[in-house]
C-alpha cells in the first residue's frame, strides 16, 4: 500500500453539516482544507439516512398517501395502499440533488474530499485508510464531525427486514401492516406518525411516562390525541425485556415487556437513542476519551481537551440538530483561526417533523413553573384562523407564553401545518426582546397562519387584564378594610 504526506490547515473528519460548514468557513479564510468521509457519499448521515431522507419521506406521505379527513365527501373514499418503492422514489431524487449541491459547494471552495476511514496518529497527524491505500495527513487543526449512529437493540441485532434501526427504516421492501416503535423520542415519534398516516397500525413503547419530555406538555397532549385518532397505541412506562423474530408463517417481531405483555409486529423499529461514531478514531492516541454514548466534551469554542482538536455537531450531544451543527462548525473554524465571531444565539428553534409537525423556541410552561417565573399564556387554534380552514387543519394551534409583569415573549410553541416555518416569527420577536405589545400592534397578512400570533396575543392580553382587575379589586378592598 502507498503512503502519502500532505499538509493542511484544517482536516474535517465527517462531511455532515458541521464538517461542511467548518470546511467552507476555513476555506473562505484562505486556509487549505480537506474533508475526510468514510461513506460513499458526502453529506454525512444528514443526507444518507437521517434528516433529508426522513423529511422527504414525510412529504411523500403527506402529499399523496396520507389518511383522508373526516369530511362527509371524503369519509368513504377508499384508501390507496402505496408501495415503499413509490414512497421512497422521491427520496432518492432529492438525495441526488442535495449531493450535487454539497459537492459543488466543496469543489467551488477548493476543498479536497478524501475517501476513507480516519484515525489519529497524534494531535497533528491523521491517518486515512481507503480503497486507494493509506494517506498520512499532517494537519494544523482537526475538527471531529463524525455524527452519530443508531443504537442497536440490546437483545437482537437488526436484520434490515423485521428488526430495524432508524438508519435503515426506509430500506424495507414492503410497507408493513403493523409496526412497533421502541423509543418515544424525536425519531421514534416522527416515523411512528408517518407510518400511522399510511394506515399502518403503530404501537409506541417507552419506559418513560410521557414522550418528548422537553416539549411543552400541552403540545404533547395534543400530539398524543391526534396520533391516537390515527390508531396509534401508546405503551408508556413499559420497558422491553426481550425481542425475538418468530415465523407465523411470515417473520414477525415478538416483543416481551417487563410487565408481562407481548406485542407482535411485522416490523420492530428500535429508536432508543444514538451513539457518537467515535469508536474508530483512535482517540487514545491523542489522550481523548468519549463518554458512554460516544460523545466528546468541548468548551464554549468547541475545542476538546487537546488544543488542536475541535468537535462539533451531533458527536458533542444536545441539541444535535442539523441547523445548530452547521453553526457550531462555523464557529469552531472561526475560533481555531483567530477570527472573532458572536456565539450562537440561545433561542434556536427545535422542529419535530411528525404528522402533525411541532416546533418550539424559548421556555416551556414546565420550565417557567420550576423557576418560579410569573407568566401568562395565549392560545390560538387553527380552526379560528381562515388559513387553517383553507388548509383543512382544524387541530393545529399556536401557544405563546408572556412574562406577566412586562409582557416579554418567553416561549412560542406550535403544532400543526407549517409549524416549523411559523415558529420563526416567535424566534425573531424573542431574540429582539419583543412581546405582547408587538403582536397586538402588528398587522399580519390575511389569510395566513401567522395571524395565530395576533389571536394568541389577544387571548393572553385578555387573561392578563382579568388578573390585573382582580388584583386591583382585592387591593382596594384591603385598603378600605384598613
Amino acid at each position: 500500500m502507498s503512503e502519502n504526506h500532505q499538509d493542511y490547515d484544517l482536516v474535517c473528519i465527517g462531511s455532515g453539516p458541521a464538517g461542511q460548514r467548518a470546511a467552507i468557513q476555513a476555506a473562505k479564510l484562505g486556509k487549505r482544507v480537506a474533508v475526510v468521509e468514510k461513506q460513499q457519499i458526502v453529506g454525512g448521515v444528514c443526507i444518507e439516512s437521517g434528516t433529508i431522507p426522513s423529511k422527504t419521506f414525510r412529504e411523500a406521505v403527506q402529499r399523496g398517501y396520507s389518511r383522508p379527513g373526516l369530511e362527509a365527501h371524503e369519509q368513504f373514499r377508499p384508501r390507496e395502499r402505496p408501495t415503499m418503492q413509490q414512497l421512497v422514489g422521491h427520496v432518492e431524487r432529492v438525495i441526488e440533488r442535495e449531493l450535487s449541491v454539497v459537492q459543488e459547494n466543496l469543489s467551488r471552495n477548493d476543498i479536497e474530499v478524501i475517501r476513507g476511514r480516519a484515525s489519529f496518529v497524534d494531535a497533528h497527524t491523521v491517518l486515512v485508510e481507503g480503497h486507494e491505500g493509506r494517506r498520512r495527513l499532517s494537519v494544523d487543526k482537526v475538527l471531529v464531525a463524525v455524527g452519530t449512529r443508531a443504537s442497536d437493540p440490546p437483545s437482537l441485532p437488526p436484520d434490515g427486514r423485521t428488526i430495524l434501526t432508524s438508519d435503515h427504516v426506509l430500506d424495507i421492501d414492503n410497507l408493513p401492516r403493523n409496526l412497533a416503535v421502541v423509543g418515544a423520542g424525536v425519531i421514534g415519534i416522527e416515523y411512528a406518525s408517518m407510518f400511522a398516516s399510511l394506515g399502518v397500525q403503530v404501537t409506541i413503547i417507552d419506559r418513560r411516562p410521557r414522550p418528548l419530555e422537553f416539549v411543552d406538555q400541552e403540545i404533547v397532549d395534543e400530539l398524543i390525541h391526534q396520533l391516537r385518532k390515527a390508531d396509534v397505541t401508546f405503551r408508556c412506562g413499559e420497558a422491553v425485556e426481550h425481542v425475538e423474530v418468530v415465523k407465523v408463517p411470515q417473520p414477525k417481531g415478538l416483543i416481551q415487556l417487563e410487565s408481562g405483555k407481548n406485542i407482535v409486529a411485522d416490523v420492530v423499529l428500535y429508536s432508543a437513542g444514538r451513539i457518537g461514531a467515535t469508536d474508530e478514531l483512535g482517540l487514545e492516541a491523542v489522550g481523548l476519551q468519549a463518554d458512554e454514548r460516544g460523545r466528546l466534551v468541548v468548551d464554549d469554542h468547541y475545542r476538546t481537551a487537546v488544543e488542536s482538536i475541535y468537535a462539533a455537531g451531533d458527536v458533542i450531544g444536545f441539541p444535535a440538530l442539523a441547523s445548530t451543527s452547521s453553526e457550531q462548525g462555523r464557529l469552531a473554524a472561526c475560533h481555531m483561526f483567530g477570527v472573532e465571531a458572536q456565539p450562537m444565539a440561545g433561542h434556536y428553534p427545535i422542529g419535530l417533523y411528525a404528522i402533525p409537525e411541532i416546533s418550539m423556541v424559548g421556555d416551556t410552561e414546565e420550565e417557567l413553573t420550576r423557576n418560579r417565573v410569573p407568566y401568562e399564556t395565549g392560545i390560538a387554534h387553527y380552526k379560528e384562523i381562515a388559513r387553517g380552514q383553507i388548509l383543512g387543519d382544524n387541530s393545529g394551534m399556536v401557544k405563546l407564553i408572556f412574562h406577566r409583569e412586562d409582557g416579554r415573549l418567553l416561549g412560542a410553541h406550535c403544532i400543526g401545518s407549517g409549524a416549523t416555518e411559523l415558529v420563526h416569527v416567535g424566534q425573531a420577536v424573542l431574540g429582539l426582546g419583543g412581546g405582547l405589545d408587538y403582536f397586538i400592534r402588528t398587522v399580519f397578512n390575511y389569510p395566513t397562519l401567522a395571524e395565530a400570533y395576533k389571536v394568541a396575543a389577544f387571548n393572553a392580553a385578555n387573561k392578563l387584564a382579568l388578573v390585573r382587575s382582580a388584583i386591583m379589586t382585592q387591593e382596594t378592598a384591603t385598603a378600605v378594610d384598613a
